[in-house]
């Protein structure tokens, strides 16, 4: 039998999904990434089945969710923050109620999809990053503010196959209040800071894609940061071996963001014309890459995002975020989420069940999704499954169960 405080576990907290904390860390409290120490810090003791604030049973809580569902005729499947396996329980219960489905995220996500849907793009994964990148350009983001281990798991390593972790050189180009501090090489070389407001970012991004497929720019300035600058990182991209274009689609907060990432996806498809650079698309929490590929592979179409007013019910789910809720309004809400969940508004029922990787088993897709990995239970719980309580919904709409 395996000693639990011996065993590793790969942490759900945000897309990195680490895979190097023990179970003695976990005991312990210790960690080295704040998303990671609050994660496992959650209680999961203690919840139970509400129907209007009430305590109830699971039977009566099933019953009452599918009295809602069966009312409904637009409704809303939601949240979705949650592991594989519940992302294939909700796919079958948005089928069978007729319902939409969305993601927490799916803004965001979006702002991705879209750029891949017209026009494709070339991305990289963590480990051909960790041994192949010489040159990184985060573009509007530090990234750890997302993946707070980014720096320590794949750049600032002990050894790569292909090139000197070291040596890096690491490049800022605009963002908001970013903490670039982890950009700082292991013997004290400062990273390379071209700010600018992420609101500028289109036309930098625009005018860096232009220097780079060696278009004439006759200005002498773009939102402040000189053309010179911009030629000379154009210069240090194409002198690369490995240059790696990095951005987080949640920091690209304004309109047609996704506009700035087909320029960011252009100019790696112009780099290679000559060298070699990949695109990498960072952030990833609650599950959204996990959700969106089951949703992708099961229904054909990518997950959208919802156009709340137009529904009159919805089915909410936060498994990784028990502080977050549909918009102010939304009504009636079934909530089937994390025991520590906080309400502002009283859902007309909530079930709580087990967190993947917390209270219960599961998978998911790391943020490159390049690889799935398996979420161990850390303080398993008798909590059902969202799994489980979807197969109660499902067999009392079918007529199963009295």
């Amino acid at each position: 039998m395996t000693n639990q405080q011996d065993s590793m576990h790969a942490c759900p907290a945000c897309g990195l999904l680490c895979d190097d904390i023990s179970g003695d860390a976990i005991a312990r409290q210790q960690f080295s990434c704040g998303k990671a120490a609050k994660f496992y810090a959650r209680v999961s003791t203690g919840a139970q089945p509400q129907i209007a604030g009430r305590a109830a049973s699971l039977t009566d809580a099933v019953a009452a969710a599918v009295a809602v569902l069966k009312q409904a005729n637009t409704p809303l499947v939601a949240g979705s923050s949650t592991d594989v396996h519940g992302a294939r329980a909700l796919v079958r219960l948005a089928q069978h109620t007729g319902a939409a489905m969305t993601h927490m995220n799916a803004s965001s996500t979006l702002r991705n999809m879209k750029v891949l849907q017209h026009r494709g793009w070339q991305t990289t994964t963590l480990t051909e990053v960790r041994n192949r990148a010489d040159v990184i350009l985060m573009i509007g983001t530090d990234v750890v503010t997302h993946n707070t281990r980014f720096f320590d798991r794949v750049v600032w390593v002990d050894d790569a196959m292909f090139t000197d972790p070291a040596a890096r050189k690491i490049i800022y180009l605009g963002g908001d209040k970013l903490s670039t501090k982890p950009g700082i090489s292991p013997d004290g070389r400062a990273p390379e800071v071209i700010a600018c407001a992420a609101e500028h970012l289109p036309e930098v991004v625009a005018t860096l894609r232009a220097l780079v497929m060696d278009k004439p720019v006759t200005v002498a300035s773009v939102a402040g940061i000189a053309v010179s600058t911009l030629k000379t990182l154009a210069d240090t991209l194409k002198a690369a071996k490995y240059a790696t274009l990095v951005w987080v689609s949640k920091d690209l907060h304004y309109d047609h963001a996704e506009l700035t990432i087909e320029n960011i996806t252009e100019t790696v498809v112009a780099l290679n014309q000559k060298s070699r650079a990949m695109g990498l698309s960072m952030g990833g929490s609650d599950g959204d890459t996990s959700v969106n590929y089951a949703h992708t592979w099961l229904n054909g179409v990518i997950i959208d995002a919802p156009e709340w007013e137009s529904h009159d019910a919805v089915v909410w789910v936060n498994s990784y975020s028990p502080d977050a809720m549909p918009p102010a309004g939304t009504g009636p809400v079934i909530v089937l989420g994390a025991p520590d969940s906080q309400f502002d508004v009283t859902p007309a029922v909530f079930i709580p069940v087990a967190t993947p990787g917390l209270d219960c088993n599961g998978q998911q897709f790391r943020v490159d999704g390049s690889v799935t990995l398996p979420l161990t239970a850390a303080k398993p719980s008798d909590l059902p499954t969202l799994s489980q309580v979807v197969a109660l919904i499902e067999a009392q709409l079918q007529g199963d169960l009295a």
